[in-house]
């Protein structure tokens, strides 16, 4: 996936009220950015770090930039949690996720189970329809990739939610995209949401497929590219 346009790099002051950041341009400029990530951003907000921002030319918008990257010693993590979506949906029609290969069609955000919307449904070719649902993945446990970052009701929701599809015979995955290159292996975050440790243990038990992939990151583009070994 390429960005539309270049980002533009900055300097992080501070992060506050979850979805605002103020940084700092090159210029000298001083400016609020909004920010796609509800999560905690445990190691990703400290002032004075390295950002990457996104422009939009829409007049609509409050907030004309974004932030998308932030530099970690020397790997870019990806903050934005709205783009693991379109990473994925351009790797599916890429064929790059091998599991998930061999499909002709494509749904994304398909209602099902309890007043929710799975992120994407294969169907067509030979196999039957599976249910997809992906997960943005930036914190870092010692040599480890994590999830979540924080307490989510509406994660251990999916997984519930997916282990029932399961049990009825239908195909599912939760599929955990990393976006940063410096973990050797991706494992749960027990101590940081052990209801959403426990229900996937309860969904790979029912029989729903995990998976995780990290991803290329540049200041061009982020790509999903290779497995990551899974340590649950």
């Amino acid at each position: 996936m390429k960005f539309p346009s270049p980002l533009v790099r900055a300097r992080l002051i501070k992060r506050y009220k979850r979805f605002l950041a103020d940084v700092e341009l090159e210029s000298g400029e001083c400016l609020t950015a909004h920010i796609a990530n509800p999560g905690a951003m445990t190691g990703l907000a400290e002032p004075g770090m390295e950002v990457w921002l996104s422009k939009s030319d829409n007049p609509k918008r409050k907030l004309a930039y974004s932030w998308e990257l932030v530099r970690v010693g020397r790997c870019l993590v990806g903050v934005n949690a709205g783009l693991p979506n379109a990473i994925v949906e351009e790797a599916l029609r890429g064929g790059t996720i091998r599991e998930l290969a061999g499909y002709s069609e494509l749904r994304r955000e398909v209602p099902y189970g309890s007043n929710s919307r799975v992120d994407f449904v294969l169907s067509g070719g030979r196999r039957k329809p599976h249910y997809v649902e992906v997960k943005n993945v930036t914190l870092k446990q010692g040599k480890l990739a994590a999830f979540p970052d924080s307490v989510t009701a509406r994660g251990t929701k999916h997984l519930v939610e997916l282990a029932s599809l399961a049990r009825k015979g239908t195909l599912a995955t939760m599929l955990y995209v990393v976006q940063r290159r410096d973990c050797d292996a991706f494992t749960v975050a027990g101590d940081i949401d052990p209801a959403y440790a426990a229900a996937l243990v309860e969904a790979r038990a029912a029989g729903v497929g995990v998976l995780c992939y990290v991803c290329a990151m540049r200041t061009t583009s982020i790509r999903l590219e290779t497995p990551m070994r899974i340590t649950i």
